[in-house]
């Protein structure tokens, strides 16, 4: 047998031993490696930082469309806003002076949109193939503004049911939320009155006020009138405000019980009804006639809307339809010549005018005097049979209006009256809620800051 020289040996020893050749592919790959490594870090970084960057001009542009939309600010203040929220917003690690730029932002008039542009210096984590060992990174974002007129009407529930029990205050929770949702509406500069707020507190019926009464309500004297087709002329107005004894306000009589014509075709009305109920008669338990807070037509008045709910009463029955019908009413351009030419409703024009209303009520609706022959056919489980299919349809005569629509529940009793609630709102869309159903007052409260959201969100869109 041959046997292997020395040097056949050696050779085969070292093709056998593979340690050196680990040694020699990690001086090959290692440079590799760490060059991957560092690209890859560089990638994420830029990545992250893009991210944040993005988000931050999104959240400052749909701000800034919103402070336009209801007139917290001007076009000439949008690029301060929108720079402050950047910075105010962006990472530490490049909100930095002179780190974070805001290149540019463009306010399209015609478009109704605010479009931006920022960019942030980066400094990278590895300067690769001789590069700067920064980047600069930019992100654009745009959102749309409208600059329609918001016009909201609040039907607000202050029957007997709303008094203060014990430790229960729900006329104190409702007036602390409707206070904040005011504020809230009508907090920043508020330019052109865009924003405009009227208040309908309910009863038994409407408190609609002096000046609108003698021009709008039709004063019934005995059974006889009942049912009369009322034109309105000056004589009638000046008979009806003689014999007024209030400026309540029921139902509207005839054809027109479920529109919004105004009372040049036909007059609401002043149920004679209301006496009886007030004196007692009929045996029930004598109650006012409708609230001591008369309706506020749209105003952007804080301190009048504020004053006025401060100085709520609660007391009476729940004539909620007649709630619901003068809020439409102050909303409806068709009343215009009733009310002060600064209460004046804008157009049917969505383009143009936002409409919202919201109806708010602790309890199910148990007056209704429109087709009542006697006072127990007004008041009560008789009277609820009617109310309710009364509201549910001048609810939906609104929304087909072109008014959107949301409702309150608070604490509410029952099936029946959780069921109208939910069938006068708007069906929710895009996320919007429309139906509210509250047991405190902190969930109240959390129900009109909801919907002053929602009502800016439907603001931007059409």
């Amino acid at each position: 047998m041959r046997k292997v020289g020395g040097f056949g040996r050696l050779g085969a020893r070292f093709r056998r031993n593979r340690r050196g050749n680990f040694g020699l592919m990690m001086a090959v790959t290692a440079p590799l490696l760490l060059l991957a490594s560092g690209y890859g870090l560089n990638v994420a970084q830029i990545s992250i930082t893009k991210s944040n960057l993005l988000a931050a001009l999104d959240s400052a542009v749909t701000s800034t469309a919103r402070d336009l939309t209801t007139g917290v600010i001007t076009k000439d203040e949008a690029r301060g806003v929108v720079e402050a929220f950047l910075l105010a917003n962006g990472q530490r690690a490049y909100a930095e002076e002179g780190r974070l730029t805001l290149d540019s932002i463009v306010i399209d008039p015609v478009a109704r949109t605010v479009e931006a542009k920022a960019s942030v210096e980066l400094d990278l984590a590895f300067a690769l193939f001789g590069t700067a060992n920064h980047q600069k990174i930019t992100a654009e974002s745009a959102a749309i503004y409208s600059d329609r007129k918001i016009e909201i009407a609040m039907a607000l529930d202050l029957t007997g049911s709303m008094k203060k029990a014990g430790s229960d205050d729900k006329l104190g929770d409702l007036q602390k939320a409707a206070t904040n949702a005011v504020n809230l509406l009508l907090g920043g500069k508020n330019l052109d009155d865009r924003v405009r707020i009227a208040l309908v507190p309910y009863a038994n019926s409407v408190n609609v006020g002096s000046s609108i009464a003698y021009k709008s309500v039709y004063v019934e004297k005995s059974k006889s009138d009942r049912g009369r087709s009322v034109p309105n002329t000056n004589l009638l107005n000046l008979v009806s405000a003689l014999l007024r004894p209030d400026n309540c306000s029921t139902e509207r009589r005839g054809a027109e019980i479920y529109t919004d014509k105004g009372p040049n075709v036909a007059m609401s009305n002043r149920d004679y009804f209301l006496t009886e109920f007030a004196d007692g008669d009929a045996g029930y338990a004598k109650s006012v006639r409708c609230p001591s807070a008369a309706l506020v037509p749209l105003t952007a008045n804080k301190k009048t809307l504020t004053d006025t709910i401060n100085n709520f009463v609660a007391d009476g029955g729940t004539g909620g339809h007649v709630g619901i019908q003068w809020a439409w009413y102050m909303l409806s351009d068709k009343w215009k010549d009733v009310v002060p030419a600064s209460a004046a409703a804008g157009p049917y024009d969505e383009e143009e005018v936002g409409k919202f209303a919201i109806l708010m009520t602790d309890g199910e609706f148990n007056l209704n005097f429109a087709g009542a022959t006697t006072a127990n056919l007004a008041y009560g489980n008789a009277a609820a049979t009617r109310s309710i299919p009364h509201a549910k349809q001048l609810c939906t005569n609104m929304r087909a209006a072109g008014i959107k629509i949301f409702t309150i529940g608070f604490k509410l009793p029952n099936a029946s009256a959780r069921d109208l609630m939910k069938d006068c709102a708007s069906p929710a869309t895009s996320g919007v809620t429309f139906f509210y159903d509250t047991s405190s007052g902190s969930e109240l409260d959390q129900a009109f800051k909801a919907i002053v959201r929602n009502i800016e969100s439907l603001a931007l869109t059409k």
